[in-house]
């Protein structure tokens, strides 16, 4: 008899009740909703959780991805919130998720949004072209304040790139001015060719002419160097970059999170789902490929932890926008 009870026991440890593996688990197609246009970084993002989930089976219904990028992404997120409740709708952008609310006169609120993680950084490097004679961070800081009319270049008004553009000069004491293009690549271009001093790209996007010499880094903003060692530009790597706080410009950190959101009034135990099939995708090679091949870096948050970045970021930025007078009134 105690024989039998103690197999009993465990083989009830072993599978479990026969209650659902999941409180919530999708019977229908989920909408993967890119607030990009498509080939861009978000909507890449996208389509690489969209192809990891079905490779593993990380869930049983099938994705679809549709792309809603007009008005800076606002078209994704105001489209996603007009599904309050609905499970089957997730919105993949990043911090102008939260942020364009701020900024701009925009048919929805942050609250109408319920996060469910982030998944990588991007992170930002000062670039100036490749014959420039500065060599440091600290090199170039002095320039600006010289010459007096250095020109920033960057993706867009108001954004990211002009955000940092203004901690730069609130930081040291420059006058940047700064120049809006419609991208990242074109505000490249323009620095290999010499039309602007610098410009504060994500590390793909100036990869190319930095392989050709034809730019050069001078910081990343971020607390430690990043990690990478691997040569990609001559005997270079992404890892010999100093960071802008030891090199000259007293800014700590300044990145990008990669955001994935559902509407406003889903269930806790739908958002626990899908950050935990996210981070099985975290985990996975092709993610950490997916990371190299776009120089990001890893960086899952969900929950209270998310909910804190989010926080601070949101008031950090907020600064940034009072003092130049972007706030959305």
């Amino acid at each position: 008899m105690k024989t039998s009870v103690s197999l009993a026991c465990i083989m009830v440890a072993a599978f479990g009740v026969t209650s659902p593996a999941f409180a919530f688990e999708p019977d229908r197609p989920v909408e993967f909703v890119v607030t990009a246009g498509p080939g861009g970084g978000t909507d890449i993002f996208a389509r690489t959780i969209q192809a990891i989930i079905g490779k593993y089976e990380l869930m049983k219904a099938p994705v679809i991805v549709t792309n809603k990028g007009s008005a800076g992404g606002a078209e994704g997120f105001v489209y996603t919130a007009g599904y309050s409740g609905d499970a089957y709708k997730l919105a993949f952008g990043t911090n102008n998720a939260y942020l364009l609310p701020v900024r701009a006169k925009v048919p929805y609120k942050s609250a109408d949004l319920t996060p469910v993680a982030a998944l990588a950084s991007d992170e930002f490097i000062l670039w100036v072209n490749g014959k420039a004679e500065v060599k440091t961070a600290a090199d170039f800081v002095a320039k600006a304040k010289e010459a007096g009319d250095y020109k920033v270049g960057g993706s867009q008004s108001k954004d990211v790139d002009q955000i940092l553009t203004s901690m730069i000069n609130d930081a040291t004491g420059a006058k940047l001015g700064y120049i809006p293009f419609k991208s990242g690549g074109e505000a490249a271009v323009q620095l290999a060719g010499e039309h602007i001093a610098a410009n504060v790209n994500n590390p793909s996007e100036n990869l190319g002419q930095w392989q050709a010499g034809m730019v050069k880094p001078l910081c990343v903003f971020k607390t430690e160097k990043l990690q990478s060692t691997d040569k990609v530009a001559g005997e270079q790597s992404w890892g010999d970059i100093p960071t802008c706080k030891d090199s000259g410009i007293p800014i700590e950190s300044y990145s990008m999170p990669r955001t994935v959101w559902l509407p406003a009034g889903v269930d806790q135990e739908v958002v626990d789902f899908y950050a935990g099939v996210l981070k099985k995708v975290a985990e996975t090679p092709e993610w950490a490929k997916y990371l190299a091949d776009t120089s990001q870096s890893p960086n899952y948050l969900s929950g209270p932890q998310l909910a804190d970045f989010i926080k601070g970021n949101e008031a950090s930025v907020s600064e940034v926008l009072k003092r130049e007078g972007w706030l959305a009134n």
